[in-house]
């Protein structure tokens, strides 16, 4: 699997690779690679083709990226209920987000191999004890033992097997009746129902319905409609592991190309982004839409090296650039790194993800994040396209569908003295649903004014 400018699928290993589990028994890791890349992709090439024409269009200005879900995929939360939940509330995002905007919006989950995590430290400091950090369950278990945090090679055979039931199950529900338009009064669960925000969701939802029905009248009958019955639903996840991503590499026996094919759409984090680093090495080599996160400590001469590393023929859909600066940074962090891309006519998507940088700790040590300062990133990142003539592409946020309390504020009555009575995540704050819905529609208001201006 070697290409004209010398990739291959491991040459990531002659790359320095940062934030990898120190393995303690390399055999037993190699064994499980070579078991791995024997298994079926978990998504096809065509797939993928299909996703990166979407996000050509998006280049272009003609739709809207949607990319969420959870923080980090759990090896204990586990369910259909709560895949269908957040599938639902993603749902639910994309069509206020349709509907207020006129834009098609593409919907990426970050599901189906979202179990691994970047650590600021290699090690953490419990009572007397000095452990290894907690990686995601594709590496080791939170219980802070020495024992339990031991990174275990059979972890990623785990993630790939629930990664092929989450899988098996979001395309029974996207291709199977439950995304069908004329559905979407059902989507609506009774704690968003009752919020503000799900209120303004029903009366679009009946909209829609009196639309269709109208259709119907007329001798349209829509409700037979794949574009009605049926959505186009993607997976994405950090390409952080990269042996489960070598493992799942393939050759389309199409094209000849390689592909990813551990999800549709892979990033690379803030934290990895080394121009001479394995990760871009890695991801340089495979044909997949690719994220890169785009932080504080980013050069935009140095952003630029690396966008024409992994996008050298500066094709559109390719290359989407997630920035996340926190509310404070980004109007001065933002502008020049648009204004020096627009000069250097890269063809990039823009997306922000307003979560990350926008992370405190309370006075009881609890991580959250204020929904208004989420909100507070989001309209500067639509200013300041807007104010370069360039498209606010899409946004990348975490959240869940069920009635966590995480985030402070927003379409719910949390505050930082409860944030702990429904407080799961086992990393970052994440959205709920009432908060997710209630960002979608003020999103929608943005876009629309995007249109118009």
């Amino acid at each position: 699997m070697q290409n004209i400018s010398g990739w291959t699928v491991d040459s990531w290993k002659n790359f320095p690779a940062l934030q990898q589990p120190q393995w303690p028994d390399t055999a037993e890791l190699d064994n499980v690679v070579k078991e791995l890349s024997s298994y079926p992709p978990l998504v096809f090439a065509g797939e993928i083709r299909l996703l990166e024409s979407h996000l050509e269009k998006a280049c272009r200005g003609e739709a809207f990226l949607l990319q969420a879900g959870d923080c980090a995929e759990s090896f204990l939360d586990f369910s259909a209920d709560s895949i269908r939940d957040k599938l639902k509330v993603i749902l639910q995002m994309a069509v206020v987000l349709t509907y207020g905007s006129g834009v098609p919006v593409i919907k990426v989950g970050r599901i189906a191999g979202q179990f691994a995590k970047p650590r600021s430290n290699e090690t953490e400091q419990i009572g007397d004890l000095l452990i290894p950090s907690f990686r995601g369950h594709m590496v080791n278990d939170e219980t802070p033992t020495l024992e339990a945090r031991r990174p275990d090679p059979k972890r990623l055979i785990t993630a790939y097997n629930q990664s092929t039931s989450t899988l098996n199950l979001l395309r029974a529900f996207t291709k199977g009746g439950f995304a069908d338009l004329s559905r979407v009064h059902s989507w609506n669960r009774e704690f968003v129902s009752s919020s503000s925000a799900g209120l303004h969701y029903e009366k679009i939802a009946m909209d829609i319905e009196r639309a269709l029905s109208f259709m119907k009248a007329c001798g349209i009958d829509l409700y037979n409609e794949p574009t009605i019955k049926e959505v186009d639903f993607f997976t994405s996840h950090e390409a952080l592991i990269l042996e489960y991503e070598q493992a799942l590499t393939r050759i389309d026996s199409i094209t000849g190309d390689p592909y990813g094919c551990s999800a549709h759409m892979l990033w690379i984090g803030d934290r990895t982004r080394q121009l001479e680093g394995a990760h871009l090495e890695f991801v340089s080599g495979i044909k997949n839409p690719i994220g890169i996160k785009v932080g504080n400590g980013v050069d935009k001469n140095e952003l630029i090296k690396v966008i024409e590393k992994l996008n050298p023929e500066n094709k559109s859909g390719r290359l989407t650039l997630i920035t996340r600066f926190g509310k404070n940074n980004i109007d001065s962090k933002l502008p020049s790194l648009v204004e020096a891309l627009k000069k250097n006519g890269a063809n990039v998507l823009w997306i922000c993800d307003p979560m990350h940088g926008n992370t405190y700790l309370t006075e009881n040590n609890i991580k959250t994040r204020d929904f208004s300062d989420v909100m507070s990133e989001l309209k500067s990142f639509f200013e300041i396209h807007k104010s370069f003539g360039t498209w606010p592409g899409g946004i990348h946020v975490e959240l869940t569908g069920d009635g966590v309390t995480e985030c402070v504020g927003g379409e719910t009555e949390t505050s930082e003295e409860n944030l702990e009575l429904r407080y799961t995540s086992m990393c970052d704050p994440r959205l709920n649903a009432r908060q997710a819905i209630d960002m979608a529609f003020r999103v929608a208001e943005m876009l629309s004014d995007q249109k118009l201006s």
